[in-house]
C-alpha cells in the first residue's frame, strides 16, 4: 500500500509576520523608508511635548504615578521617571492626547504613538543602545500593524473597536520583540498573548471623555507585556488572526468586511511606511480634507454671507465625525470638537485656520462659531476613495444667493500630498516650543535624526528636561 503523503500545514498568519520580523535586518529597509521612520517618531515626539501643559496629562501623570511610583524610564518632556510599562503608558498618552498624531491612511490607525513608546521604554529598560536595531524593530512593526488594520476594512471602526488600541498592541509586541531579538516561536507567541491584552472602544465619540487618549500607551503596555512573557516561555493561540475566536473573528465577524488574506500581502516589498500620512491639523484626520477646504473658502467669503453649509464626506466617516449630528453640532470639550464635521468646518471658515490655539474654551464658546455650526450639514459621497484617502468637499450658500465649492479630494498629508521633511520638522519644532528651549529642541531634533549613528542613550537623555 502506497505511503500517503501529507503536506505540511500553512503558516499561520502571526507566523509569517514573526518570520519577516525576525529576518528583517537594518540592511534589508531602504534608506528611504528608514529616513521616513525617523521624522515620523520626529513628528510623535513633538506631539508629545506640546501635549505636555494639558490638563489631560497632568491629570494621567498624577494617576499613574500613584498606582506605579518612581522609576527609572524617561516620560517625554518631565522630569518625573516611572517604570517601563508605566512610562509607555504615559508616553503613549501623550504622544497621541492632542490627536495631532500620524495616521496610516488605508488602516485608519495611529501606529507609531504605540510602537514608539514600547520601543523607548525596552530600550531604556535593557540598556539597548542600537539606533540602527532601534529604527529596524520601529520599522517592522509598523509594516505589521498597518497590514492587520488594513485587512481590517475598516470593520473594527463600523462595530465600535478603535484599531490604534486593539491591532496597537500587536505591532507593540512585535517591536518590542524585535529589539529583544526574540525567535519567530517567540514573537508569533507575543501576538497570540497580544489578542488577549488589545483594547480600544469609540464610546468616547458620545460625549468628548478622555479614554482614547490611553488607548496607544495601552497598546505599548499590552506589547511590552506580551513580548515578556513570550520571552519567558508563555505559550499562545497560533491562530491570533484567522482563529476561529481570532481578531477577526471575534471583533469583526460577519458584521462588516473584511480581508485576512492582506495581513502578509507585499511583507518585504511593499513598504507600508511610506503610506502614513502626517497630520498638518490637530484633528481626526477624517475631518482635515473638509477642514482645508473651508479654510480656503474662507478667503473668498465672510461669515456673516453664509446661510447654508454642506460637506460631502465618505461614507466610512460619518459615525465618527458626523453622527449624531446635533450632538456634533454642540461639542462640549476640545476631545468633542476635534471629531466634529460641523465645529472644524464652521472654525475654519471662519477664521481660515484650526490649531491648538482654536480649540481653547474661547473658541468653543464663541457665539459666531455656534451660529454656524447649526448650519452645516453632511451628504454621503461615494465618489470619494476611502480608506485610500480621506477626502472631502464644502460647499456654502450666500445670502444672496450665490454658492460656492471647494473640493479636497486626496488629503493633504497623505502619501500622494505628503508633507516634506522640512514641514515635518517645522511642526515638530512648533510643537516642542511648548516646554523646550530652542537648544533643548535642538538637541531632541539631533538626536532623533541622528539615532542611527548616535544612538539610543542621547535621544533619551535629550527628552528630559535640562
Amino acid at each position: 500500500m502506497a505511503a500517503v503523503l501529507q503536506s505540511a500545514p500553512a503558516p499561520t498568519i502571526s507566523h509569517s509576520l514573526a518570520r519577516f520580523v525576525a529576518a528583517l535586518k537594518p540592511a534589508d529597509v531602504p534608506e528611504e523608508v528608514r529616513r521616513r521612520a525617523r521624522h515620523l517618531m520626529l513628528d510623535a515626539l513633538g506631539c508629545a511635548l506640546a501635549a505636555v501643559p494639558s490638563p489631560f496629562a497632568r491629570t494621567a501623570l498624577t494617576g499613574i504615578s500613584a498606582l506605579s511610583g518612581a522609576g527609572d524610564c524617561t516620560v517625554i518632556g518631565h522630569a518625573e521617571r516611572l517604570p517601563a510599562r508605566d512610562a509607555a503608558l504615559m508616553n503613549g498618552i501623550l504622544a497621541h492626547g492632542l490627536d495631532y498624531d500620524d495616521t496610516h491612511s488605508a488602516g485608519v490607525i495611529h501606529l507609531t504613538v504605540g510602537i514608539l513608546p514600547a520601543l523607548l521604554a525596552r530600550a531604556q529598560e535593557r540598556n539597548l543602545d542600537d539606533g540602527r536595531a532601534f529604527v529596524t524593530a520601529y520599522v517592522a512593526a509598523m509594516e505589521c500593524g498597518a497590514r492587520i488594520a488594513s485587512a481590517a476594512q475598516g470593520g473594527l471602526h463600523q462595530v465600535g473597536f478603535h484599531p490604534t488600541g486593539l491591532v496597537g498592541a500587536f505591532a507593540a509586541a512585535l517591536a518590542a520583540g524585535k529589539l529583544d531579538m526574540l525567535s519567530e516561536q517567540a514573537l508569533t507567541d507575543a501576538q497570540g498573548i497580544a489578542l488577549s491584552v488589545g483594547a480600544g472602544s469609540l464610546q468616547f465619540l458620545d460625549d468628548g471623555s478622555w479614554t482614547k487618549r490611553m488607548h496607544p500607551g495601552w497598546a505599548a503596555v499590552g506589547g511590552l507585556t506580551a513580548a515578556a512573557l513570550a520571552k519567558a516561555g508563555f505559550p499562545a493561540p497560533r491562530e491570533a488572526y484567522e482563529g476561529r475566536f481570532g481578531l477577526f473573528a471575534s471583533h469583526i465577524g460577519p458584521r462588516a468586511p473584511h480581508d485576512p488574506a492582506m495581513v502578509s500581502a507585499g511583507l518585504g516589498r511593499v513598504w507600508e511606511t511610506l503610506n502614513v500620512a502626517v497630520k498638518p491639523y490637530p484633528l481626526c484626520h477624517l475631518v482635515h480634507a473638509c477642514t482645508d477646504a473651508a479654510a480656503i473658502l474662507s478667503r473668498q467669503v465672510r461669515g456673516s454671507e453664509i446661510v447654508r453649509v454642506r460637506a460631502r464626506v465618505p461614507a466610512g466617516v460619518v459615525p465618527v465625525i458626523c453622527e449624531p449630528l446635533e450632538a456634533k453640532r454642540h461639542p462640549v470639550t476640545d476631545y468633542d470638537a476635534k471629531f466634529s464635521l460641523p465645529y472644524c468646518v464652521a472654525t475654519a471658515l471662519l477664521r481660515g485656520k484650526l490649531g491648538l490655539a482654536e480649540l481653547g474654551d474661547d473658541a468653543l464658546a464663541d457665539p459666531a462659531t455656534r451660529a454656524l455650526m447649526q448650519r452645516v450639514e453632511y451628504q454621503v459621497d461615494d465618489s470619494f476613495e476611502y480608506p485610500r484617502y480621506y477626502g472631502g468637499e464644502v460647499s456654502v450658500t450666500l445670502a444672496d444667493g450665490r454658492s460656492m465649492t471647494e473640493r479636497q479630494a486626496i488629503n493633504r498629508g497623505s502619501a500622494e500630498r505628503p508633507l516634506s521633511d522640512a514641514e515635518i520638522v517645522a511642526k515638530f519644532r512648533d510643537n516642542a516650543q511648548a516646554v523646550f528651549s530652542p537648544a533643548q529642541i535642538d538637541r531632541v531634533q539631533e538626536a532623533m535624526q541622528d539615532i542611527e549613528s548616535g544612538g539610543v542613550a542621547a535621544l533619551l537623555k535629550a527628552l528630559a528636561p535640562h
